[in-house]
């Protein structure tokens, strides 16, 4: 499983996981209670109910880089261009724009990296 916390200008405001099940996006219940909250996409509006994708939310797809440094980042961390997850966690932490992708260190990903 691979999470990311999502901040709108810097608050965070929803967590994004790949699981065996495809893509999930929820926005957190203090975020949507705020008066100022606005949606991190129009494709994604506010609401309680979490949101489904068996491929990467577009909005979040399009926060990866192209050309050559979408080959920097395959070359450098070995990460294949299909896994589009990996790819966000690795380049997006600060993007242009409202939006940050903040990777979620799981125990599993931990365990990944020690057996490496």
């Amino acid at each position: 499983m691979k999470q990311a916390e999502i901040l709108m200008f810097e608050f965070p405001a929803g967590i994004l996981t790949e699981n065996e099940e495809g893509f999930f996006f929820q926005y957190y219940e203090k975020y949507l209670q705020n008066e100022n909250a606005e949606p991190v996409s129009l494709t994604l509006p506010l609401q309680e109910i979490s949101y489904k994708s068996d491929r990467l939310f577009s909005f979040f797809d399009g926060l990866i880089p192209e050309g050559w440094l979408l080959d920097v980042a395959e070359n450098n961390w070995k990460i294949s261009g299909r896994d589009r997850m990996s790819l966000l966690l690795a380049c997006c932490r600060d993007c242009i724009g409202a939006v940050s992708v903040i990777p979620i260190e799981s125990e599993e990903t931990n365990n990944e990296e020690n057996e490496n």
